[in-house]
């Protein structure tokens, strides 16, 4: 059974995906339903609702980047909670002892850590493959609209000042809410993938922070290679070799 669902108030795979869903089950892309955790068979056709489909697949591509972001997240909040111990620490009666277990627990966690960066770096690059027809697609399209648009309304500024037909009139209105759509979904793209790569940058930082923090050999030597990793893993999103950051939106404007 479905749980009530609310915008961004997820709570599992089928509540974060749940819109996808709902227009996947309009255009017939998936043909199935969700029955708890069983993927049960519907007999809808495709509908080639093109327009919708390009909008699934954004929130489709953005659900992603979200996800991966929130991934990256949760390794940069365990380096600071590491740190926290490392600073913290306070003096014990058996220190020798105390200190031994202490480092192998940070080791351990620090491996883990390093094994779940390199996991969600590796997804980073399977989405930039799979989206990057579709984001690139997506970008031409939508500054193509935008600059033939503003040429069309700029050379026909006068001549539509005198329109008394109502059809045109609509049909200014549709092409303007139309190109305002579009931009709005670039600019959310954007927003997505920026703040992804600082989230992924993020955590470089608090590596070296926890490098000047620490003085075990092993640790060190395990952050020194964690910090290597990251700076061979660059994780930003693109499409085609075009990065989708804001240098895109400042490029554009420029």
């Amino acid at each position: 059974m479905w749980k009530k669902w609310q915008l961004f108030h997820a709570t599992d795979f089928q509540s974060l995906m749940y819109p996808c869903f709902i227009f996947s089950s309009i255009l017939g892309t998936f043909p199935y339903k969700i029955n708890g955790s069983i993927f049960e068979t519907s007999k809808q056709l495709p509908v080639p609702y093109i327009h919708l489909m390009e909008f699934q697949m954004d929130m489709l591509y953005m659900n992603c980047v979200c996800i991966l972001k929130a991934c990256f997240k949760m390794i940069d909040d365990n380096l600071i909670n590491l740190r926290e111990l490392i600073i913290n620490d306070e003096p014990h009666l058996l220190r020798r002892i105390y200190h031994e277990q202490k480092n192998s627990f940070l080791l351990m966690e620090l491996k883990a850590l390093k094994k779940q960066h390199l996991a969600i770096s590796d997804t980073v690059q399977m989405l930039n493959t799979i989206f990057s027809l579709h984001i690139l697609a997506t970008i031409i399209m939508t500054f193509s609209q935008l600059t033939f648009h503003l040429y069309f309304y700029i050379t026909n500024w006068n001549i539509s000042m005198f329109e008394d037909s109502t059809i045109d009139l609509f049909y200014h209105i549709f092409t303007m809410v139309h190109t305002i759509i579009y931009c709005i979904k670039i600019v959310l793209i954007v927003w997505a993938c920026e703040t992804g790569k600082d989230r992924a940058m993020k955590i470089g930082i608090t590596v070296h922070d926890l490098l000047n923090n620490i003085s075990d050999k092993q640790i060190t030597e395990e952050l020194q290679l964690f910090s290597v990793q990251i700076l061979h893993r660059e994780n930003a999103f693109s499409a085609k070799g075009l990065l989708v950051d804001v240098t895109l939106l400042i490029a554009v404007n420029e």
